[in-house]
This record gives structure tokens, C-alpha cells and sequence, in this order.
């Protein structure tokens, strides 16, 4: 049964979104490399990490045994395919301004596909250990998913510091479906699980492959962008864009650590769905979308 309170309940849908990518520059956050790579990190990790959810998510439908909690599930599952997809999109412009992702993407394929994969483990006991296991480390990837939207649905440095407009429309429309959708993962996670010492060895595993993942990330761009001569990335560096307010801080994101840890922890603690739903109503990406389905009738 769901733990989500009655006022931070909404039903999920997939929202559809039209991007133009033609306009946006390599180095969307002007005169900041490192943090246009950090933040497009993203765009490598999500088409692969999203699918892997939606995978993991129809094999446990099975084990749902309440309605609204199947509803909600069915809902994240439309969400995260459509995130990803939204994600895929933006690789080929990138490809096109001179910083082919393939290399670093075929890596986090193998990640999500093999590491996190299926395994061929016979019916029962093992198989279902195995389901309960992502069950639960998609729990703890979402608590940093959550924490990511409700982060850039309030970077205003962002904007001021004239971000690109479209780029920031993709991060926030998909940050506010994450705000949205957040207690989704957890109360999966405890109707069908729910074991303390489950959540915590998969949190573990999940900041790690996230923290790795990231750095991984960030370094190809930084090495791989045509426009920098020496360009790298470090931890320093990323302590410095959050004190700044393009990146979230690294405070912020140690305080998060203990918070989902906690016995008392539930996901509807974290953001405002009010705020997240609020932008989704004035998404440009989702509004464009809905005019051309509009038009097409």
C-alpha cells in the first residue's frame, strides 16, 4: 500500500514534448564548459538507466497487490520511456557539434544491460532475490533523481547566468515528472520488500555506480570537446560550480545521505508537487506538443 499522503498524490501520465535542438550551443551554460558536461551527463546516462526501470518495473507488476500502487507504477513506467527517449534525442545534436557520446554510451549500456541485467537464475527463490535487489536500487536512484528535479526547478543561476532555454525546458520538465513521481520507487520498494538492511547495501551500491558514473561522464566530455585544449574535470571543480548555484552542493547532496537512510525516511519529504505540477503546466516543450497533437486532429 502506498505510505504517500493524500495531498502529495497526483495520477501520473505520460506528458508528451516537442525539443528544437537546432539552437542550442555545445557550451549551453555560456563560458561554462565543465558545467554544461556535468549537467549533460545526463544525456548518457538516463536513455539507458530509464529503460532499465521500465524493464525491471514490468516484471514486477506481478507482485503489486494494490490497485493504486499498481496505477502509480503503470503511470512511472509511461514517464521514465518517455524521459528517455526525450534524453536519446539530444545525442545525435551533440554528435553534431563535433563530441560523438557513443564511446561513453556503449559503457553505460553494458552497466544497465548486463551488469544490472537479467540473469539466467532458475524460477524461484534466486530469481525473485535478484528482482528485489533492482527493485530496491532504483528506490535509491530515485531518492537522487527527486533531488535532482527539485534542485533545477530552483537553480535560478541558471537563468541568470543565460542558460539556454531549451536545454533548461528538457531539464525541468523532466526534473518536475521526477519531483512528481517521487515516492513511486520507494513505496514499490516497501510493498514488495520493504528489508532496512536491503535499502541500505543498495544505496550504497547505487551512489557508487552513480558517483563512478558521473565522473566517468564528465571526463569524456571534458577530454573529448572539441573547443577545449586541455580540458578536464575534478571534484574541486564541481565544489565550486555548487557554491556558485550552477550545480547542486556538495553539502546539499552529503545531507541527502542521511535522509534517505533514515527509519523515518518517505520521499514525500523531498520537494513540492505542487511547485512540479505547476511547471509541467507551463513546460514550452509540453505546451508545443500539445498545440501540434491539437493541430493534428
Amino acid at each position: 500500500m502506498s505510505n504517500t499522503p493524500a495531498s502529495e498524490r497526483v495520477a501520473l501520465k505520460p506528458r508528451k514534448v516537442s525539443f528544437s535542438w537546432e539552437g542550442t550551443p555545445l557550451h549551453w551554460v555560456p563560458g561554462d564548459p565543465f558545467t554544461t558536461h556535468t549537467i549533460n551527463v545526463l544525456h548518457l546516462l538516463l536513455p539507458a538507466g530509464e529503460r532499465w526501470f521500465v524493464h525491471v518495473y514490468k516484471q514486477v507488476l506481478p507482485y503489486i497487490r494494490d490497485d493504486r500502487l499498481r496505477e502509480d507504477v503503470i503511470g512511472f513506467i509511461g514517464q521514465e520511456a518517455m524521459h528517455s527517449q526525450a534524453h536519446d534525442e539530444v545525442l545525435p545534436h551533440l554528435k553534431d557539434l563535433g563530441l560523438d557520446p557513443a564511446p561513453y554510451t556503449a559503457q553505460v549500456d553494458w552497466f544497465f544491460e548486463k551488469l544490472l541485467g537479467d540473469r539466467t537464475l532458475p524460477p524461484g527463490r534466486a530469481r525473485k532475490w535478484w528482482l528485489m535487489e533492482r527493485v530496491a536500487i532504483i528506490a535509491a536512484i530515485e531518492h537522487y533523481t527527486a533531488f535532482l528535479g527539485n534542485w533545477v526547478l530552483n537553480a535560478e543561476e541558471l537563468d541568470r547566468r543565460g542558460a539556454d532555454p531549451t536545454m533548461l525546458d528538457l531539464l525541468r520538465w523532466h526534473g518536475a515528472e521526477e519531483v512528481e513521481h517521487r515516492s513511486v520507487a520507494f513505496d514499490l520498494f516497501m510493498h514488495v520488500d520493504g528489508s532496512y538492511r536491503r535499502r541500505v547495501r543498495t544505496w550504497a551500491t547505487a551512489f557508487a555506480a552513480i558517483v563512478f558514473l558521473w565522473q566517468r561522464g564528465a571526463r569524456f566530455f571534458m577530454e573529448n570537446d572539441p573547443t577545449l585544449i586541455d580540458g578536464r574535470a575534478s571534484f574541486r571543480q564541481f565544489h565550486v560550480r555548487g557554491r556558485r548555484g550552477t550545480l547542486p552542493t556538495t553539502g546539499d547532496m552529503l545531507r541527502s545521505i542521511p535522509r534517505y537512510l533514515s527509519q523515518a525516511y518517505h520521499p514525500s519529504q523531498e520537494g513540492s508537487t505542487e511547485q512540479a505540477v505547476a511547471y509541467l503546466a507551463s513546460s514550452p516543450a509540453a505546451l508545443a506538443a500539445l498545440a501540434a497533437e491539437k493541430g493534428a486532429v
